[in-house]
């Protein structure tokens, strides 16, 4: 793929964090980021929402060296399209080869794309995010007990019995499943001694290390008076 410009809309440590990765991996430094400061409600005014109507993070502008421009909206999408332009940078099986392989990668690469995003997502919004009266403890506990009994096994099987979560080769969909458990952490999950030995190799990765370098900036929970617990809609 060739481009003139890629810039990324981000927030640290979040489904951005992922693309960002992504990118150091496979075009280095040679891209623009701008921080849309997301418990300052920015992802709601309407300049924003003209470009991304899911008001969130990340967003991914291309502009084509032929002018042409595309937006990209899914951090899944993006790793997808970013892993497969590149081959160089060795992230994924090669689309025109198919088999086993490229078909196992894929199957990692969304399902911690959708299904874990998606139980990590619900423990997060009721716990941290929705106001107090829209909290649902039940929904908050049935998907931590989801995800220790049917996603934590999975992983743990995998990462037993190769280094990275498809084979013995670091590939993109490790870049999502990595900040999956990360993100499993902070709440208390992805406690076996497995996925401290991954992390432990991944994170010593230099592109993991640009894309994360603002993580401390993150913080789980939004301030009382942040316009986001007005206008988040889940």
């Amino acid at each position: 793929m060739q481009f003139r410009k890629i810039k990324l809309y981000h927030y640290p440590a979040t489904r951005s964090a992922r693309v960002k990765w992504v990118l150091h991996e496979t075009i280095g430094d040679n891209f623009e980021v701008e921080i849309v400061p997301l418990y300052e409600g920015k992802q709601y005014t309407a300049e924003y929402l003209e470009m991304n109507p899911n008001h969130n993070v990340p967003m991914l502008e291309i502009t084509l060296e032929n002018g042409e421009t595309t937006t990209m909206l899914e951090s899944g999408a993006m790793v997808t399209l970013f892993a497969d332009s590149f081959i160089d940078a060795n992230l994924a099986p090669k689309a025109e080869n198919g088999g086993i392989a490229r078909a196992d990668y894929l199957q990692m690469l969304y399902f911690a794309s959708s299904w874990m995003d998606m139980m990590l997502w619900q423990i997060r919004i009721h716990q941290d995010i929705l106001p107090k009266a829209e909290r649902d403890e039940k929904t908050c506990e049935r998907y931590r007990e989801k995800f220790v009994s049917e996603v934590e096994p999975q992983l743990i099987a995998r990462l037993s019995k190769h280094d990275y979560i498809c084979s013995n080769e670091f590939s993109a969909a490790d870049i999502i499943i990595t900040h999956n458990i990360m993100w499993a952490k902070m709440y208390g999950l992805c406690q076996h001694d497995v996925f401290s030995r991954y992390l432990s190799k991944v994170t010593k990765r230099p592109a993991f290390i640009k894309a994360f370098s603002d993580a401390k900036q993150f913080n789980l929970k939004p301030d009382k008076d942040s316009p986001v617990k007005a206008n988040f809609s889940g």
